[in-house]
């Protein structure tokens, strides 16, 4: 016994100077390891040479969150404890060495566990350990932990050994920490700066850039240098179709789905619930988390990770931001924030620039609607230009009542120059739209080119020339009528877009992927015969049927021989009044043989010879001269008696009426020809045939053509 204390006691000596040098590089690491991995590391193999242990472990303490977290950890793998692991204060027994502020030994943890880490402590093996503070002026700040597969592996002298490696190393630590805490701060200012600079790029795009495809391109060009992305689109909602619409695409990822103009669904995409909730959403792996239609798309694209913000001006949702990558966990919570704010400084220029685009629409339009004012049409039925009370006018104009205050289309079909314009204008002066513009469109004055430019409007660059969006007809009459005059004069191609116009209230402006809706009514009138037109295949016959809707047939003034000497007085005055001379009224030879001519041209071609016969008057009483009496012969008066009509207001073919009448086609082509004969077969042009009887050059042509009046005949007239 007594040979055995004194092998200890020279043992002890060596034992404490084992100790001290195990402190000492223990000193030594602490002041070379830069990281708690190399100091946790240089520490365990210092402690082996004193303390035979199979783990260690450094834990520091969070008191915001009350959890503790591994910052370091040596010795086998596992799959529980890694550095990074946060366990709560009062699952593990660092609590008790972190409270008592003292080293802690277990020396069989079987039988002592006692906290819910324990059990992965025993699952791996561990069967003692022991835990030391790490203190810092008198507080705690974490703990200092040695564990090994061997129970009773741990005494009172190790445990000593523990405590005081952990006093040298718990200021290290300390210093560590704060040094991590001051370079994240550091990265976070430096993120915060660059976040900042990118806002106030975009904001000087917002101020430079007028127009919203230059900014949006802007934007995306500040957007790649601060978060990266392989494809990013601004979507724009469309409440009426309930489709979102791809505003503007960036990015080296080419699609045959994803391109700018393409519209998708409501129902078909994760904006919908971004834009309704107003809350960002950040998909870490789409491949797991894909939910709609359109994440299947990008799924086959190779988008791996997406990020996607609401648009939203005053509480006001518009559309939406999207980044997407090919990375998968490409986006974080701070881009999403960063990717939040460029949403909200984007939203209210785009919400700008729409209101500009509306205001500068509205003012382009009412600039627009004012060449198109009318003024309301009465008599003493409230048609005020409408002048005569003849049965035959009678009848239309209670048609008109009955027609006008229902939205349903109309096609008022007559001779040229029996007033269907001025019909037109009672149909829409009498309905609730007439506080909107009636637009009047001559189909047949516009050349085939340009028909669908004019009436549905063009894009800027749809064609050369067109260097500037224009409004067509249809827009500029949303609310109110539309006048198709000469509609079976239409191009096919047009009349297939004028059907969809009808049926759906909607066109493309040409150069345009995108609709606009319309809510227009829409009368139309022809002086053809459309169901032979039908036939011919010159006009659609759905299209024929969907104007055919309320027709109206326009008396000729053959029909209506008692209204003429009032429109003749009509007339007179009103020619008088504008030339600036006195006349007292018609003479009764010259109102006689007003009254008996058959009038082709109907009321234009009366209003014409008026004019003329008051420029050519030399007295108050209005007399025929010679040259207008020419036109006026018993042999063209005898061919057509008085109140003889052939039908041809009501689009029904010419019938040959006796052997001793003319049809009404030999009248007018006798008609034509003497007119041609005045202007030396001369159609178009001031001193032209087309000038003297009110008509378009093209109707005459067509007219012409009709009634076999060819170019010889037109320069030698009979």
């Amino acid at each position: 016994m007594k040979a055995c204390d004194e092998i200890s006691a020279l043992e002890e000596p060596e034992r404490t100077a084992q100790r001290y040098r195990t402190l000492l590089e223990i000193n030594n690491a602490i002041i070379t390891s830069l990281t708690q991995e190399a100091l946790l590391h240089a520490l365990s193999k210092a402690l082996r040479r004193v303390i035979s242990l199979d783990r260690a472990a450094i834990t520091i303490y969070d008191p915001r969150r009350e959890k503790f977290r591994f910052l370091a950890i040596e010795g086998p793998p596992s799959d529980f404890f890694r550095v990074g692991l946060e366990v709560g204060r009062h699952e593990s027994v660092c609590c008790q060495a972190f409270d008592e502020q003292r080293t802690i030994v277990r020396y069989d943890l079987e039988r002592e566990q006692r906290f819910p880490v324990d059990r992965y402590f025993l699952a791996e093996g561990v069967r003692s350990d022991c835990f030391a503070p790490l203190m810092v002026g008198g507080k705690a700040i974490g703990t200092l932990a040695i564990s090994s597969e061997k129970p009773n592996q741990f005494s009172e002298m190790d445990a000593e050994v523990l405590g005081e490696v952990a006093k040298q190393i718990a200021l290290a630590v300390a210093n560590m920490t704060s040094y991590e805490e001051i370079t994240a701060l550091n990265l976070q200012v430096e993120r915060t700066a660059a976040r900042y600079r990118t806002l106030l790029e975009i904001n000087n795009a917002i101020i430079t850039h007028l127009a919203q495809e230059d900014l949006l391109r802007s934007v995306f060009a500040t957007l790649r240098t601060i978060i990266p992305f392989d494809r990013a689109a601004f979507t724009l909602y469309n409440a009426a179709t309930e489709t979102f619409r791809y505003l503007a695409i960036d990015g080296t990822l080419p699609s045959a789905f994803f391109r700018q103009g393409v519209e998708f669904h409501r129902s078909a995409s994760m904006s919908a619930r971004v834009f309704d909730e107003q809350r960002p959403v950040l998909r870490r792996d789409l491949e797991r988390e894909q939910e709609y239609p359109n994440d299947r798309r990008l799924v086959a694209e190779g988008i791996k990770a997406d990020c996607l913000v609401p648009l939203i001006v005053a509480g006001r949702s518009l559309g939406t931001l999207n980044v997407a990558s090919l990375t998968r966990d490409q986006y974080s919570e701070d881009d999403m924030q960063l990717l939040q704010d460029i949403g909200n400084q984007v939203a209210l220029a785009v919400a700008n620039m729409q209101a500009y685009e509306e205001i500068a629409a509205l003012k382009a339009r009412l600039e627009k609607e004012n060449v198109y004012l009318q003024e309301e049409i009465r008599t003493e039925h409230n048609f005020e230009e409408i002048v005569g009370n003849s049965s035959a006018l009678l009848t239309v104009l209670r048609q008109v009542e009955q027609v006008a205050a229902t939205g349903s289309t109309v096609l008022i079909r007559g001779e040229t120059g029996t007033g269907k314009e001025l019909v037109a204008r009672a149909i829409h002066g009498r309905s609730p739209r007439k506080h909107r513009p009636l637009v009047k469109v001559n189909c047949s004055a516009i050349s085939a080119g340009l028909v669908e430019s004019e009436l549905f409007g063009h894009m800027k660059g749809a064609f050369t020339g067109a260097i500037e969006r224009r409004i067509g007809r249809f827009e500029l009459a949303d609310g109110g009528t539309i006048f198709l005059d000469e509609v079976g004069e239409l191009p096919l191609e047009t009349q297939v877009k004028l059907l969809r116009v009808l049926q759906e209230h909607e066109f493309e402006p040409v150069g345009s992927s995108r609709s606009v809706r319309v809510d227009v009514r829409v009368i139309a009138a022809t002086n053809r015969n459309l169901e032979e037109a039908v036939h011919s295949g010159a006009f659609r016959s759905d299209l024929f049927y969907r104007l055919n809707v309320f027709p109206l047939d326009m008396p000729s003034l053959r029909e209506r021989r008692s209204d003429i000497p009032q429109l003749a007085a009509v007339f007179l005055a009103h020619y008088a009044t504008q030339l600036g001379k006195t006349m007292k009224g018609i003479a009764i030879e010259a109102m006689e043989r007003l009254a008996s001519y058959p009038w082709p041209g109907n009321v234009r071609e009366l209003q014409n010879v008026i004019e003329r016969a008051v420029i050519l008057a030399r007295g108050p009483i209005l007399e025929l001269e010679p040259d207008l009496v020419s036109m006026l012969t018993p042999s063209v008066l005898s061919a057509m008696p008085n109140g003889a009509s052939n039908g041809a207001s009501k689009g029904v073919t010419p019938t040959p009426q006796s052997a001793s009448f003319a049809t009404l086609a030999e009248i007018e082509r006798e008609y034509i020809l003497r007119t041609l004969g005045q202007t030396n077969g001369i159609v178009e042009g001031p001193k032209g045939a087309a000038r003297l009887l009110n008509l378009h050059p093209n109707t005459l042509r067509h007219r012409m053509a009709k009634l076999g009046i060819g170019r010889s005949a037109a320069s030698h007239p009979s």
